[in-house]
């Protein structure tokens, strides 16, 4: 007799719907889900509500497409930070590991991806018109693409800078290579993140 036909079909549901999580198989949704079931049931229904509300009440930032429960993030709502520089990440997850380096005074433009054809990912995915939008701000003096080392993340970056190098006002920059070629930025500790910010090179002499 297969496991599908012991399983209850309502917690046969719940472990496929666990599985939708990055790195999460079967057999650990269904520990997930078990423990969920036979543990701590309350803790579930606190989860699922969370999860409910913030589905329902998260939205991007109309200036940096961050997610946020406000219109303009807060981020992007701090006039005490420096208006003349924009960091360019692919993630939320990014932008916070940045952030706690507390090197970084100016905004941030979150890409919410990277360009991967294998993925379905383009340009037409990401928003780029809202990011070009964003650069024409005359207050902006460099632009630090922060996209991971990553071969996804150096074609963005590619991407950007052709896009970008147009305006000849604007200094285009990336973060140094201490960075390890594949690795991913919010998984960095915070003193080799803002060693990488502080060293961080001008397109001009690198490829353009």
């Amino acid at each position: 007799m297969s496991a599908k036909i012991l399983m209850s079909k309502l917690i046969n549901q719940l472990i496929h719907s666990l599985t939708v999580l990055p790195g999460v198989g079967k057999k650990t949704a269904a520990r997930m889900a078990y423990y969920l079931l036979e543990k701590e049931k309350h803790k579930g229904l606190n989860l699922s509500e969370t999860l409910k509300t913030c589905i329902e009440s998260i939205d991007h930032c109309r200036v940096c497409h961050n997610l946020t429960e406000l219109p303009i993030c807060e981020l992007c709502s701090n006039t005490t930070r420096d208006p003349s520089t924009l960091c360019i990440v692919e993630s939320p997850s990014d932008l916070i590991s940045i952030e706690q380096t507390r090197f970084f005074k100016g905004y941030y433009f979150v890409l919410m991806g990277r360009l991967s054809p294998l993925d379905n990912i383009t340009p037409k995915t990401l928003p780029i018109d809202l990011l070009l939008k964003r650069c024409q701000d005359s207050s902006i003096n460099e632009i630090i693409i922060a996209t991971n080392p990553t071969i996804e993340g150096e074609a963005t970056a590619q991407y950007l800078i052709d896009l970008l190098k147009q305006n000849p006002q604007l200094k285009l920059s990336r973060l140094a290579h201490g960075i390890p070629m594949g690795g991913e930025i919010e998984y960095l500790d915070t003193q080799t993140i803002a060693r990488a910010m502080e060293l961080r090179t001008q397109f001009e002499e690198e490829l353009i």
